[in-house]
């Protein structure tokens, strides 16, 4: 059995000046989702979302907690690219809420008053053979961040009021939800290069267009006197000037 969680977060301010003036109060919904037992959290870790941030009791039992992470565009450059969010783009309130969550769910952990929580993305998981269900290591130990949860049971109730549950078909579920997060994000990445493609093309054709202009001021520039015009206005010249000499001699 998988438990679902809506929880919903500020969203995380643009700007370091804004996050604690208060002014913003946008809020965000987020899917949080949690395995029972030993064998559902080892179905969690294997069909896991790429992106997704995972939450444990550090040292102790406990289950398993995810974010589903969401997509965003990408506002720090024009060609309109979409990308995960980052654990930099949670609300601190989001990551409280989940660290508290895992914490309730420890049969050690919910009974001392403070535990420490670790959180990571779910790529940063790693299984290998010879661990238990519900075992996990790090690819980079460096990536695992920690934070102190406390007991509060409003904030628990709050979160509960939210649950849902899948039953049966476990399984199935989760793992046509990572297939379909997976084309998800290979459709993105080549709708992305097609973007990328169009304006490395846009800007060959243009590069290509101001050379050929530049081209066409030099011959003009260099040549202007090889050309029809050029050679009929020599010719012009220098009839004018033969007729003055004549003039001149007649004249003298």
């Amino acid at each position: 059995m998988v438990y679902f969680f809506t929880v919903t977060a500020p969203v995380v301010a643009a700007s370091a000046a804004s996050a604690d003036d208060g002014s913003n109060t946008n809020t965000e919904s987020y899917t949080v989702y949690m395995g029972k037992n030993q064998s559902e959290n080892e179905l969690l870790i294997k069909y896991g979302h790429p992106e997704d941030v995972w939450f444990h009791v550090d040292n102790l039992s406990s289950a398993h907690v995810y974010i589903r992470m969401k997509s965003k565009s990408n506002t720090n450059n024009n060609n309109g690219s979409i990308t995960s969010m980052t654990i930099d783009d949670l609300h601190d309130e989001l990551i409280l809420d989940c660290a508290t969550l895992v914490k309730a769910n420890s049969i050690a952990g919910c009974k001392k008053s403070e535990t420490d929580i670790v959180y990571t993305r779910w790529k940063n998981l790693k299984k290998t053979s010879g661990m238990v269900d519900g075992q996990v290591g790090f690819h980079r130990p460096e990536n695992v961040h920690k934070i102190k949860a406390y007991k509060d049971n409003a904030r628990i109730k709050k979160i509960e009021k939210t649950k849902t549950e899948i039953e049966t078909n476990v399984q199935d579920y989760l793992y046509k939800s990572q297939q379909d997060r997976i084309k998800e994000i290979q459709q993105q990445q080549k709708d992305h290069q097609r973007k990328q493609d169009k304006i490395e093309k846009q800007k060959k054709l243009e590069d290509a267009k101001q050379k050929e202009l530049l081209s066409y001021d030099r011959l003009f520039n260099n040549t202007s006197a090889n050309t029809e015009e050029g050679i009929q206005n020599n010719i012009n010249a220098t009839g004018d000037s033969t007729a003055a000499e004549e003039y001149e001699d007649d004249f003298f």
